[in-house]
């Protein structure tokens, strides 16, 4: 039975930093929230038409695919946003429970100047994603990113001054058995 971690948080919170410290701890595969936004956005402008509902069918048929195959962990990085959400994370915690699986669910959080310090860092830039302030700030106008997802046991760290590799050794020791 597969076990899932899921990071979650705003974005430039460290979500897919952490996910490759704690990858090089386990072997758990990474299904970085970006693959599938890279994905869409070499067809689709951001956000248009059926984004996000594409988006979130292919992140769970992949789940779903890995459960099948019996692949041991996949951590997973995502922008949670309340209430728009909600219906993806419970497709997931049916598909989790389907394979007798378990999920994780560890919140990310930073304040808003670590935030926005972080947005403009050079890996960001060469990943494609949100790179200013400015775009930042509207994204977190637009969507609310720094609730916890109300219905699931959510680990809480915050990220804004403990190393990458120190919060993977904190998400080790809760991953359930």
């Amino acid at each position: 039975s597969m076990k899932i971690v899921i990071l979650y948080g705003p974005p430039a919170v460290g979500k897919f930093t952490v996910a490759k410290e704690l990858a090089k701890l386990t072997d758990f595969k990474i299904l970085d929230n970006h693959l599938t936004v890279d994905l869409l956005c070499s067809i689709f402008n951001f956000g248009e038409n059926q984004f996000f509902a594409l988006s979130q069918k292919i992140r769970l048929d992949l789940v779903e695919a890995a459960s099948k195959k019996g692949i041991n962990g996949l951590i997973l990085t995502f922008c949670y946003s309340y209430p728009e959400d909600n219906s993806f994370i419970r497709k997931l915690l049916r598909i989790s429970d389907k394979y007798n699986g378990t999920i994780q669910f560890i919140q990310l959080i930073s304040d808003r100047d670590c935030l926005l310090t972080r947005v403009c860092s050079k890996s960001r830039k060469l990943k494609g994603k949100i790179r200013s302030k400015k775009e930042l700030e509207l994204v977190l106008k637009k969507w609310n990113m720094f609730l916890k997802i109300p219905f699931v046991e959510s680990h809480y760290i915050n990220n804004s001054k403990i190393t990458a590799k120190k919060k993977a050794q904190k998400i080790i020791q809760n991953i359930s058995p």
